[in-house]
């Protein structure tokens, strides 16, 4: 489609147990929610050894009960334990080490949505502050940096820092992302990433110094994502009849599967309304889309594919 405020209309594939449909395709561009799930939560970077460390992500899903959402992870530690059912990481750290890129993902059958990658360090002084110079008092530092941030927006995060000596204090960064400045003078990151900049940005460490001791945050990561505030308006007409021309009673919804690929309609989005013959398929990101209609009963029958149409987000 060439045009966000036209449409095109094609006629379905005749369908396995109801008559063909028409599948129309209104193309418009608006900021949207996210379909499918999505998870958030700051997982502790740090844990004392021998104390309890637990974690539980925050997710949701528009079309999914909670209870039906699933969880795994990549890079456990050895010493935790993990629910599928709630995403729960916990356990006791036996020893004194760091446990890096840790992620946390959530499915609902469908799609699926990741946490940051994360570290969890476990020291025997319950932080990442080293012995102090004889005389001399370590500084403290401390702060949650934000973890992702979207093309376009500004990010920004300063960590809070003193000094039990009151002596001047100096910062310093590791693997600082390319579209971010750093201050020495007070720890702060910041920039606006653009859309060539997408990707994930890891181990970035911000340290502190009196010139005579120095420490550091835990490791963190950004995540910059593209802006994705595109939809297309799927519209069908109801079929009344099933494929060998007999009343269909029994009309239970409809099954919109899609994709950026016209052999591979790889998402899913099931609308249990009969009733309803139009949808809004959201938060789309830059890409051409191709879509699809099938029609389902209560009895678990299926039919096949409408036409395939396609939209365009720029």
């Amino acid at each position: 489609m060439s045009s966000d405020n036209s449409c095109v209309s094609a006629r379905g594939l005749r369908a396995a147990f109801v008559s063909a449909s028409v599948l129309v395709i209104c193309t418009f561009a608006s900021v949207a929610h996210a379909a499918g799930p999505t998870i958030s939560g700051t997982p502790p970077s740090t844990v004392r050894v021998g104390s309890w460390y637990s974690f539980v992500p925050a997710a949701s899903d528009p079309d999914t009960p909670r209870r039906a959402l699933r969880y795994s992870i990549r890079n456990k530690p050895s010493w935790a334990q993990f629910s599928t059912y709630s995403g729960r990481l916990s356990g006791k750290a036996p020893r004194a080490g760091t446990w890096s890129n840790i992620r946390i993902s959530v499915t609902d059958g469908r799609s699926r949505a990741t946490l940051p990658a994360f570290s969890i360090t476990a020291t025997t002084r319950g932080g990442t502050t080293p012995e102090p110079s004889p005389g001399n008092d370590a500084p403290m530092i401390s702060g949650s940096p934000a973890t992702s941030v979207s093309v376009g927006n500004s990010y920004a995060f300063t960590p809070t820092a003193t000094d039990p000596n009151d002596d001047r204090l100096t910062f310093n960064i590791s693997n600082r992302p390319s579209w971010a400045t750093f201050d020495t003078s007070t720890g702060r990151l910041s920039g606006t990433p653009t859309s060539a900049q997408v990707g994930t940005y890891s181990n970035i460490v911000i340290r502190v110094s009196d010139g005579r001791s120095t420490v550091s945050l835990p490791a963190f990561t950004i995540t910059v994502s593209d802006v994705a505030n595109g939809s297309a308006t799927l519209t069908w007409a109801p079929p009344t009849r099933n494929s060998d021309g007999s009343a269909l009673n029994d009309l239970a919804g409809y099954r919109i599967v899609y994709g950026t690929s016209a052999n591979a309609l790889d998402r899913t989005i099931e609308v249990r309304n009969p009733g309803i013959s139009s949808y809004v398929v959201e938060n789309l990101s830059p890409a051409t889309y191709y879509f699809a209609v099938r029609a389902f009963s209560s009895s678990g029958s299926e039919s096949a594919n409408s036409n395939v149409a396609s939209k365009t987000i720029r």
